[in-house]
């Protein structure tokens, strides 16, 4: 790390590195309804159909890639899913839903999930921020032509009780190995449920934490301001991400065997299998990931493995060799894209697979 580094603002340089490389992207959401319309779980179709036309209609001039959900295959709403654009309750293509994004994919709006809509804006690492100004000002846009639904008093009303108020979900995506393997992470999440936030799992609720990845997120939306919530949640995120720069520090130090063992085996079968799955192929580039940051691994660098974490699940694998396959192709074809990338020549498997 240069000296000359300059940090972000009451940053130390080194906290500022740390939370660059160990939160991989940031996301605000906020969930918004229609006033005098029943909330989607309690609508009618008609009415369903009636919101999603209207949400698309004022969303055009900002967001002009548009998607009925229902109308898409399975295929393109998994990677959808994979992108962190459309949530776990949309990926089954729940009728009358739709997604509008931007051409770049950092700006999106989810129809008919939970809520009316939801406003989701995306950025690489630590940008809270950035998020923030992002979805702050699509929802201004979105206002001038839709009539929210608003309480003087508790705010924005939602489905969920737990959103009413701003309706913000801040949240970041972190890798956290060297916390789980020095049998640190269970305090720090305990303690991160004491004080209102939750620790979910890469694709947030009900998903575990596959390759060391934790999406940490905002509870409490009542009573605190949009800024106020970005702020509290960007400090403890530094706060964590020190704590996993020092527990990468003392893997090194006290563990270095151990640590250089896990690198040279995730590189090895990274480049080598002829089968790998997609929890495997995460959890050894998590570990190929670690050992880069460690100084361990030198062949390989950080942005190609940042690439496979996202190119190697499976409707992205498929997506990009344009084809459907079986379990055991996708297998098969993510060992070929592994090793290719990563140091060998894929083998020749032409005969078992399927056209």
């Amino acid at each position: 790390m240069s000296p000359k580094t300059p940090a972000k603002p009451g940053l130390p340089v080194d906290l500022y590195h740390a939370a660059l490389g160990i939160t991989l992207s940031s996301r605000v959401r906020l969930a918004r309804n229609l006033r005098d319309i029943p909330f989607p779980d309690k609508a009618s179709p008609a009415t369903r159909a009636e919101v999603r036309r209207r949400v698309m209609e004022a969303a055009l001039g900002e967001l002009p890639f548009q998607h009925l959900l229902e109308d898409r295959a399975p295929l393109f709403r998994q990677q959808l899913f994979e992108d962190h654009l459309i949530s776990r309750n949309l990926l089954d293509g729940r009728p009358q839903s739709a997604v509008c994004m931007d051409e770049a994919r950092t700006r999106a709006v989810l129809i008919n999930e939970e809520d009316h809509l939801r406003i989701q804006a995306l950025k690489p690492g630590l940008a809270l921020r950035e998020a923030w100004a992002e979805a702050n000002a699509l929802d201004d846009a979105l206002e001038q032509h839709l009539d929210y639904s608003f309480s003087s008093s508790l705010g924005y009303l939602t489905s969920c009780p737990s959103n009413v108020g701003t309706g913000m979900r801040a949240s970041v995506l972190m890798h956290l190995p060297a916390l789980v393997l020095m049998n640190e992470m269970d305090p720090i999440m305990n303690g991160l449920n004491k004080i209102g936030l939750t620790v979910r799992g890469r694709w947030g609720e009900g998903t575990a934490a596959i390759g060391h990845m934790f999406q940490v997120s905002n509870q409490l939306t009542l009573g605190m301001s949009e800024t106020r919530i970005v702020a509290d949640l960007e400090e403890i995120v530094k706060e964590i991400a020190g704590h996993e720069q020092h527990a990468r520090e003392r893997l090194k130090r006290e563990r270095l065997p151990f640590a250089s063992d896990l690198a040279a085996r995730a590189e090895g079968i990274l480049t080598s299998a002829r089968l790998m799955t997609t929890p495997e192929a995460l959890e050894r580039l998590s570990e190929l990931r670690l050992g880069i940051a460690l100084g361990l691994t030198k062949k390989i660098d950080m942005p190609t493995v940042d690439r496979l974490l996202l190119e190697v699940q499976p409707a992205h694998l498929q997506a990009a060799s344009g084809r459907s396959m079986t379990g055991e192709e996708r297998d098969g074809e993510r060992a070929d894209r592994l090793r290719r990338e990563l140091g060998r020549r894929p083998a020749n498997r032409t005969a078992r697979r399927t056209t």
